[in-house]
């Protein structure tokens, strides 16, 4: 089968088409005829050379969407000719990849898999992040950095679907017409306004209750500034570093609260637990319709090294795709 990896440490041009043989299945697996891999930037790391998991696979890819073609020993959440969406530890920029049973979504019906494929990676952060540990409920107000992203836009959806207002930054006229076409209370242009007072008069000086913040860096002290008392800061990244200087006089005074979490060396059960979760409360969403993964741009396995170069740039609106199969 066609596969991408990195054949050295670099940039996009590492990136390479090799021939693989087909995966085995251990128990609780599938095997997935791959029509579409969605692009993160933890394939980014690892193709400049941070390391991956022991045991991993060296294809790149941590989601995909596509059929199940065959299935391990004890597996009864998946059965062949299912439609799934699956999260992976490696593995989905390829014809076939393997996953776990237990990771794997089933599409909803109304949803294409090209599209699907934007879901899993977005779905088990979100709910773990925004919901688990920003503990956010229908009625609170977050302010969410980098929501013209996958993962963003797709917090966006979530956080208005459970009752949030949401308050957005993005950076350049088209990102922040995607958001208000999305329904935010309020987008932010991160080049032309200061995110803190526009909380400020948007809340009345109150603050939000959450923060989900890709940035780190000088923004952590700022999304301070814009957070009400008893508030919640969620770190997903460090865009501009991940060093920061804090004033405890700040966090005290609020009683605030900053946590953080990162999904890909999480265990197998608890990967499991998220996607129960995420079955029952996140799917409904995509059902009816109040969440839509956004796609920003779909290219063929052969132009991976193009999508990654998309998403270095900050090109993209939304989700980049690469397309596998029909």
């Amino acid at each position: 089968m066609k596969a991408v990896i990195a054949r050295e440490p670099g940039g996009p041009e590492v990136l390479q088409v090799v021939e693989r043989p087909m995966p085995a299945l251990q128990p609780g697996e599938v095997l997935i005829r791959v029509v579409a891999a969605g692009v993160n930037r933890p394939d980014l790391m690892q193709r400049s050379g941070s390391a991956i998991p022991p045991g991993v696979t060296d294809v790149l890819g941590l989601e995909a969407a596509g059929i199940v073609v065959a299935v391990g020993s004890r597996v009864d959440e998946c059965a062949v000719g299912d439609r799934v969406m699956a999260l992976l530890n490696g593995g989905g920029y390829a014809e076939y990849c393997v996953a776990q049973a237990a990771h794997c979504l089933p599409v909803p019906a109304g949803l294409s898999l090209h599209a699907a494929t934007a879901v899993p990676e977005a779905a088990f952060t979100v709910w773990h992040t925004l919901f688990e540990l920003g503990r956010l409920r229908s009625g609170d107000s977050v302010l969410i950095h980098g929501a013209a992203s996958g993962v963003g836009s797709f917090a966006v959806q979530c956080a208005q679907a459970a009752g949030a207002r949401v308050i957005a930054t993005a950076g350049g006229p088209q990102k922040v017409a995607m958001l208000q076409a999305l329904g935010v209370w309020r987008a932010i242009d991160r080049h032309l306004e200061d995110f803190v007072a526009v909380v400020h008069d948007c809340t009345q000086g109150r603050g939000v209750d959450v923060v989900l913040d890709n940035v780190g860096g000088p923004y952590v002290a700022r999304n301070l500034a814009a957070m009400a008392m008893g508030g919640r800061h969620v770190s997903l990244s460090f865009l501009q570093g991940a060093n920061i200087e804090l004033d405890l006089q700040v966090l005290m005074r609020k009683n605030l609260s900053l946590t953080s979490s990162t999904l890909r060396p999480k265990s197998h059960a608890e990967k499991a637990r998220l996607a129960a979760c995420i079955r029952s409360r996140v799917l409904p969403w995509l059902v009816a319709g109040v969440v839509r993964p956004q796609i920003h741009a779909q290219l063929p396995l052969s132009q991976a090294a193009d999508a990654h170069r998309l998403l270095e740039a900050n090109a993209n609106v939304g989700k980049v795709v690469l397309t596998v199969a029909e």
